[in-house]
């Protein structure tokens, strides 16, 4: 029984460091999506980082990416930024991708 014993093990490792760099390249994302909206505003270094970690936080409202495609959306419009919801998810899906290739690197 140890075989299987090993494979179970195996298998439950990998499923949690699947778990953890998904985790991971989410939150990276976010990061992104915060600084792309922060260039978008014209924000300064300093409110730039403050944003990138506000809009990393706001995912943690609810599951999905709702909540964080309705702060960075919301901001966007406040600060007089013409955009729409297409633009914001757009961004989320280029960052997605420049997020998960800096973490392959890293690895």
């Amino acid at each position: 029984m140890t075989t299987f014993d090993d494979r179970e093990k195996a298998f439950e490792a990998k499923f949690a460091r699947d778990e953890d760099m998904a985790f991971r390249v989410t939150a990276r994302r976010n990061k992104l999506v915060g600084q792309w909206a922060a260039t978008q505003m014209k924000l300064t270094p300093e409110e730039t980082d403050a944003y990138s970690k506000a809009v990393v936080q706001a995912d943690f409202e609810e599951a999905g990416d709702e909540d964080v495609i309705r702060k960075v959306l919301g901001d966007l419009l406040a600060a007089g930024i013409e955009t729409d919801e297409a633009t914001v998810r757009h961004a989320l899906e280029e960052q997605s991708v420049e997020a998960r290739r800096q973490l392959m690197g890293e690895v």
